[in-house]
């Protein structure tokens, strides 16, 4: 989607540090986009909430923290190292170099297989009659 929710609060400072923080959170129910792109029901719960933690004095970092601790680090655009964090940021790669191991594999195995073996002598004397009989051979 890309383009951002329309604005509800009715100071656009305030509304403007809602998307800020918004722009940092993923939305659960779409999950490749922010609950400030999302039109789902549960990001504009998300962006409610945001408005009146601001609203009560707290700042985007204790924002940030009572989302994951609520919906766990996922909800982060960008979660932080962690032990159980680690798959979210290393398995791209680890899976990124698992198919280039596998493709390195298939392409060795490939090799030997381009090599033409020699034909058997059965093999040999059906080709000659094949030929034979299609008029091709003297």
């Amino acid at each position: 989607m890309g383009s951002t929710a329309p604005p509800l609060a009715a100071d656009p400072a305030l509304e403007a540090r809602v998307l800020v923080i918004a722009e940092e959170l993923r939305c659960l129910v779409c999950q490749n986009e922010t609950i400030a792109a999302s039109q789902a029901d549960l990001a504009k719960d998300l962006r409610q909430q945001i408005r009146e933690q601001l609203t009560q004095g707290r700042t985007q970092s204790e924002i940030l923290d009572f989302m994951a601790q609520r919906y766990g680090d996922f909800v982060l655009y960008r979660p932080p190292l962690k032990f159980s964090t680690v798959l979210l940021w290393v398995g791209p790669f680890v899976l990124l170099l698992v198919a280039a191991g596998v493709l390195l594999m298939n392409i060795r195995r490939r090799d030997p297989l381009t090599e033409n073996a020699p034909l058997t002598p059965a093999e040999l004397q059906r080709a000659q009659r094949l030929l034979d009989d299609a008029g091709g051979a003297p």
